[in-house]
């Protein structure tokens, strides 16, 4: 059976989508998804279907989801620090508050919840919101393990432990 690693990563955003000091993220934004769509070894992005804030994955307007899957670790690991991305990322508090700070405001995750998840799902199988959410609370649980995961600790897809 071939596996794919999915990844959900969640912020709080510093302000609204409209106040200025979120612009430089939004200007950046579809620029970063289209990098992230012609990656190698991108596999399929989650697309709510509106930015509007009422259609959130979170009734926090604030809290910004995001859910891909990719042909392994090393295509997302690349696509991560190795690409523009890398440099958005390593930016992230211009925009984005410190999420140990913030996820107590997220009642949908309660405390402990990472901003980070990885696991692996079979070949074609396309992640939930409500899994991305269970695979996070699991990790903030549990700690890192074959079934949710980060960079710094992480698992193959057959369970065994990978050093990094």
């Amino acid at each position: 059976m071939q596996h794919h690693l999915a990844q959900v990563n969640v912020a709080y955003a510093l302000g609204a989508q409209d106040d200025p000091v979120m612009a430089g993220f939004n200007a950046q934004l579809d620029e970063i998804n289209s990098l992230a769509d012609a990656s190698p070894g991108f596999v399929w992005r989650y697309m709510s279907d509106s930015r509007d804030a009422a259609q959130r994955e979170f009734a926090d307007p604030l809290v910004l989801f995001n859910m891909t899957v990719w042909q392994d670790m090393e295509s997302l690991h690349a696509f991560t620090y190795k690409t523009h991305h890398g440099k958005v990322f390593a930016a992230r508090r211009n925009w984005f508050g410190d999420w140990k700070s913030c996820v107590s405001r997220v009642s949908e995750l309660g405390e402990g919840v990472p901003p980070v998840v990885l696991w692996w799902v079979e070949a074609g199988h396309r992640p939930t919101v409500a899994e991305a959410i269970e695979k996070l609370r699991l990790l903030g649980r549990n700690g890192p393990s074959a079934e949710a995961f980060t960079f710094k600790r992480a698992f193959a897809a057959d369970g065994r432990g990978l050093e990094r």
